[in-house]
């Protein structure tokens, strides 16, 4: 695995080693002794969730407050999307500032967001099936977000259509009214 951190510390993008035939191919898409490795911390990843969505679709930005904070190692398996990171860690001297990464199924790049950053991501094909791996459990009831298009964080989603949100998406603060993080209080 080939780990370079983004332009954003602390988010790194990696990319796996692929060995590929006439039959198909074959990836690591996680090993616990290269994360330690190459971005210095344990992480103990608890659950996968997995989606399917269609070109248009925007899903974000969204995070969860301590103690259920998550770090998330996103990829696509079929498809495409434009990922977005954002740090939301009042006190950071990165706050506010957000990457944006092209993941697909033919570079299969992943992306691994730390606590304390919120997370989303705009479909770029139909049927797209997006795989991330958290190391904290669900918690509706920490579950937060901010607005995709606050200005405050200007976000290029590179796309210029309606996009497909939730409802719940549709309400979501911006990072100003936002209930977020505190740079000191980011334990991993």
């Amino acid at each position: 695995m080939n780990f370079t951190e983004s332009e954003l510390p602390e988010v790194w993008i990696v990319e796996p080693r692929v060995v590929a035939d006439s039959r198909g191919y074959f990836l690591e898409s996680y090993r616990e002794v290269d994360f330690i490795k190459n971005i210095g911390m344990e992480i103990n990843f608890l659950q996968d969730n997995e989606s399917m969505s269609q070109k248009g679709v925007l899903r974000g930005l969204h995070y969860q407050l301590p103690p259920f904070s998550q770090s998330k190692l996103v990829r696509v398996i079929k498809g495409g999307v434009l990922d977005v990171a954002v740090d939301i860690r009042k006190g950071s001297p990165n706050f506010g500032r957000y990457i944006l990464v092209d993941l697909n199924e033919e570079n299969k790049k992943q992306l691994f967001i730390p606590r304390g950053f919120a997370h989303g991501f705009l479909v770029t094909r139909d049927n797209t099936i997006f795989s991330y791996k958290v190391d904290n459990y669900y918690s509706p009831e920490y579950e937060r977000g901010i607005c995709f298009n606050d200005t405050a964080i200007g976000i290029d989603w590179k796309m210029n259509s309606e996009y497909i949100l939730s409802v719940k998406d549709q309400n979501l603060p911006v990072l100003k009214d936002a209930e977020i993080f505190s740079y000191d209080d980011i334990l991993y």
